[in-house]
């Protein structure tokens, strides 16, 4: 009798996918008893050695199985007790709505000689892989268990994934476990402690259920944003002024620009224009003319993919990324949550734009590309050794996919054979001229070559109207010169692409997560979204904060994000959003809970852990002493944050 593998995947569209392809598709589904999801998909497959042919059971979690929480008898909401939940015992059990998956799992395992995992290979992949693996030994102690190292669902990148297993990475298993043990008892400990501070202030906040800590990640997202903010309330103009030169020859006006741009010195520019009209004749010192190119843009990771998603395709990150993940899911893209932007060397890109060439909009293009114009895509600095940058697998034709599905396709085609393509050409020419005692220039740029442009629509690269002839040395006596004034502006409201650009370069949650945190202080009503130009100059939009805490999404999350209608959104926080970033900046914390700091050095240590240099416990018991800290000095000034929400909530005293 064959020996029996049990196959299992983060989600049931992978499973029937991997299922399928392994099987040949002759493969015999089952259902599982208390969920209508999740199904067993019964085939025999030819393994490497040293399991040979065998009976396959390929079936599947929803997320992760497992849920923690404290003891009931921590369950009572009181600030005396707060302090204790830093020291307090976490327990760890199957959630009750899993329980029937985590049954099933244990059930296969009795009669399966080795357990394959088939969740997805990133640190969160790796955890759930750890729950599903302990469902099973529950079955049967001493399983032999692997994973299979997979970012798409290609049927001969499948195969080759079930023949070459590898063991589960425990040291990423180790650094989630920590971070979710972490998040519960930071999220309780601050949203027991917030609410009950501030419900009791009466009036609007009484009615609020709860006032979360929106989380080591969300509270700094928030912050950025109420930053902002008061840059924009705070913002004072400031005039400036210029020198304005032009010159009309061989009927183009050329427009030069002042090499001190501006100064807001007015008497300063008075006497230097003066000195200008003095000299009557401008002299031209130096004429450059060299090609130049607009380089290709790098493959495409997720943090790209959302904030170009949210720039062009007109989504929230969390939209774009859940239908990304719908195309994974499917089989069209690769693996979406990856921070790799370099092609491997022996990854066979023609044969991924062979596929391409039936499209009747880039098909064409992507010939092209195959008969002689391909070239190798540039190399950025970042490799997570887990995933490629996200690319097409196989072609779909357009009118198969829904609206936003094809959109966020045809984005990633586009963007890879842009990749694959050489970088535009053309020729600059700059012209500089002395004028008095100040010098000026004026640029010219030819389109000689657009390549990936033709392609690629989300860049833009233009031919200006070309310089006329000037030669070094002569002199000409401008058409007109004048001083203009001006004055500064305020920055913009922060928009998701910014968002998200501020939380990568800080270090505030990964590429899987950003747009989770974004949808979260959405969701909890701290911040508001607005096309265009957002509320009036200096207003916070009202009350907010009727949000729970809720469960962290993602891994088995429904939130399906939403789209953010015709212009780029800006966030403009909610009065009570406000309150609590400068309630807590204000209490003077060496770390504020409202700054990226604490919870960069939380992800620094956590990739310590997978790189085996830092311990669960260490990492664990260092950050609770730093929270522990924060909490207690935020006890001994609880009366600043108090105040902080009688200003921008109540509106006391003024603000």
């Amino acid at each position: 009798m064959a020996p029996k593998i049990l196959c299992v995947a983060e989600k049931p569209s992978i499973a029937k996918s991997v299922a399928n392809h392994l099987s040949g598709g002759h493969v015999h589904a089952r259902n599982v008893p208390g969920n209508q999801y999740v199904k067993n998909y019964e085939f025999d497959f030819a393994f490497g050695p040293p399991w040979g042919n065998c009976s396959v059971t390929m079936t599947s979690v929803l997320g992760h199985l497992t849920s923690n929480d404290f003891p009931t008898q921590y369950k009572k909401w009181q600030i005396s007790t707060c302090r204790e939940l830093f020291d307090a015992p976490v327990i760890t059990r199957v959630a009750e709505d899993k329980e029937p998956i985590a049954r099933n799992i244990t059930q296969q395992a009795r009669y399966s000689k080795a357990l394959f995992i088939w969740t997805d290979c990133d640190r969160e992949g790796e955890h759930i892989g750890s729950e599903v693996r302990q469902a099973a030994v529950e079955g049967k102690p001493g399983i032999e268990v692997k994973r299979a190292i997979f970012s798409n669902t290609e049927r001969a990148h499948v195969l080759r994934a079930a023949q070459n297993p590898v063991p589960l990475d425990d040291r990423q298993v180790s650094a989630v476990a920590a971070r979710i043990e972490l998040d519960l008892r930071l999220g309780v400990i601050f949203t027991r402690f917030t609410t009950l501070t501030l419900q009791a202030l009466g009036g609007e906040l009484a009615e609020q259920r709860i006032i979360s800590y929106a989380g080591s990640c969300q509270f700094p997202t928030l912050g950025f944003v109420v930053d902002r903010y008061f840059r924009v309330k705070n913002f004072v103009p400031e005039k400036f002024w210029s020198i304005k030169l032009t010159h009309r020859r061989e009927d183009i006006d050329v427009n030069f620009a002042w090499r001190r741009h501006r100064l807001f010195d007015r008497m300063t520019v008075v006497i230097l224009f003066e000195r200008c009209l003095a000299a009557r004749h401008a002299k031209v010192t130096k004429l450059l003319k060299k090609p130049t190119s607009k380089w290709k843009p790098l493959p495409l990771t997720t943090v790209e993919l959302q904030k170009l998603g949210s720039r062009f395709l007109r989504m929230d990150s969390q939209r774009v990324m859940k239908v990304a993940e719908d195309l994974y899911n499917k089989g069209w893209i690769s693996y979406p949550r990856t921070e790799t932007d370099q092609f491997d060397k022996g990854m066979d890109l023609t044969r991924l734009i062979e596929r391409q060439t039936q499209d009747n909009a880039w098909g064409q293009y992507a010939q092209g590309l195959l008969n002689g114009a391909f070239q190798q895509p540039r190399g950025g600095r970042n490799n997570d050794q887990a995933h490629p940058p996200i690319h097409p697998v196989n072609y779909v034709a357009q009118g198969s996919l829904g609206d936003d599905e094809r959109r966020v396709y045809e984005f990633v085609v586009r963007r890879f054979l842009a990749c694959c393509s050489d970088d535009a050409k053309g020729e600059s020419t700059t012209v500089e001229v002395e004028y008095g005692s100040e010098l000026f220039a004026a640029t010219g740029l030819l389109v000689l070559e657009k390549n990936y442009l033709l392609v690629y629509p989300y860049d833009k690269w233009e031919s200006s109207q070309q310089l006329p002839h000037f030669t070094v040395g002569e002199t000409f006596e401008p058409t007109e010169a004048n001083m203009t004034e001006g004055e500064t502006s305020a920055p913009g409201y922060l928009t998701e692409p910014e968002l998200i650009s501020l939380m990568d370069a800080n270090g505030i949650g990964t590429d899987a997560t950003m747009a989770e945190h974004i949808a979260k202080i959405k969701e909890r009503e701290y911040v508001m979204t607005q096309g265009g130009g957002g509320a009036a100059q200096g207003e916070a939009a009202g009350r907010g904060g009727r949000g729970g805490r809720g469960g962290r999404g993602g891994r088995g999350g429904r939130g399906s994000g939403e789209r953010s209608g015709g212009s780029i959104q800006h966030f403009i926080p909610t009065t009570l959003g406000v309150a609590l970033i400068e309630g807590y900046d204000s209490i003077g914390l060496d770390t504020s809970l409202g700054k990226p700091f604490l919870r960069k050095e939380m992800e620094m240590k956590m990739k310590e852990i997978c790189a085996g240099r830092k311990s669960r416990n260490d990492f664990v018991q260092e950050t609770l002493e730093q929270y522990r800290d924060v909490f207690v000095r935020t006890q001994q000034q609880v009366e600043l944050l108090r105040a902080a929400c009688r200003k921008y909530v109540f509106g006391e005293g003024g603000g």
